[in-house]
Formats: structure tokens, sequence, C-alpha cells
């Protein structure tokens, strides 16, 4: 099974994939960042190119899975996105799309708002004694204003051709995204 891994950052899902036994030569990562590469390159033998998920510079059916972990906030062009998802998966291959949703409530919101914007970069900074870390879930949280509504997602992979789509939710704010080319 050759498998995916588009904005792998530092390579936090390629690791889980490993740790379900793809075989490190199946599993390719993707991210425009050299510095998120180069974090990943010294922890795992994976291969690594850099781009863009919107323009993969991967044949056509070259994969039958792929993986995107909490980084849709950061794509430009959600049905070109998809629409090279489509085209580099063999069928019937699958999409496994992890991401952040914003919640719908005022109450919601204003609680993740304190535990992700406050609470849990203070109590990073406190336990680890590292900023970064601290200035790293900051931004996140300020990323997260910028989530993709679950509608819009749904509705990008069927117009991009995939079927069997599907959302699962714990807690309405983790989302996790299946779907399966035709």
């Amino acid at each position: 099974m050759r498998a995916l891994d588009v904005a792998t950052g530092t390579g936090l899902v390629a690791q889980a994939a490993l740790d379900l036994g793809i075989a490190p030569a199946n599993l390719i990562g993707i991210d425009p960042s050299p510095g998120m590469l180069a974090e990943n390159r010294r922890r795992r033998s994976i291969q690594l190119v850099r781009g863009l998920g919107e323009r993969l510079p991967f044949q056509d059916s070259a994969f039958d899975f792929v993986v995107m972990g909490y980084a849709l906030r950061h794509v430009e062009d959600l049905a070109k996105l998809f629409a090279e998802f489509h085209r580099v998966l063999r069928s019937p291959g699958r999409v496994l799309l992890l991401e952040i949703t914003r919640p719908s409530s005022r109450v919601g919101l204003a609680l993740m708002r304190f535990y992700l914007g406050k609470f849990l970069p203070l109590l990073t900074r406190l336990g680890t004694r590292r900023h970064a870390s601290a200035r790293l879930l900051e931004y996140y949280w300020a990323t997260i204003e910028e989530c993709v509504p679950p509608a819009a997602i749904l509705s990008s992979f069927a117009a991009a051709g995939f079927s069997a789509v599907q959302r699962k939710s714990s807690a309405n704010i983790l989302s996790e995204y299946v779907a399966v080319k035709k």
C-alpha cells in the first residue's frame, strides 16, 4: 500500500502511519516548509518532498491512501486540493482528513478560546519552561479562527468526485473525514 501524507509538517501523522504498518518505502510526505521537512527528516527515514497539496508532483493513480492532519485551514483552494487528492489516488483509494472544527455555539467557542488560547499555552510555558512551545499553541489557536466549516469540506469532497464521504466528530471539535475514490 502506498500512502501520501499531505502537509506532513514534523511528521506526526506520518509516524502514526508507520506505527500502523505502512513501510517507510511506501510512505511519502509533502510539505511547503523546508524547516518542517528538515525536522521530519531528523526523526524518520521516509521520502520527503517540498510542495503544495494543490499541486501534487506525482503521477495519476500513484497512491492507495492520502492523509492530511490538521492543516486544511492553511489551504488556499479546497476544490484544487481535493481534485489533486482524487487525481493521485488509485480506485478505490481513500482519503483520511483530520481537522479541528470551530465550535458553532458562542459558549463552545468561548471555552475553546480560553482553553487553547490562554490556559494550554500558560500550562505549557510553566510545565516545559519553553516559550516556543507556548507560542506554537498560541499560533494554533489564532489559526483555528480560520477553520473550514464541515459542510464546506463535505460538499468539496463530493464535488471532487469522492463517494462514501463521512465525518465523525469528537465533542464537535475534532473531526475525522473519510472519502473514497469511486
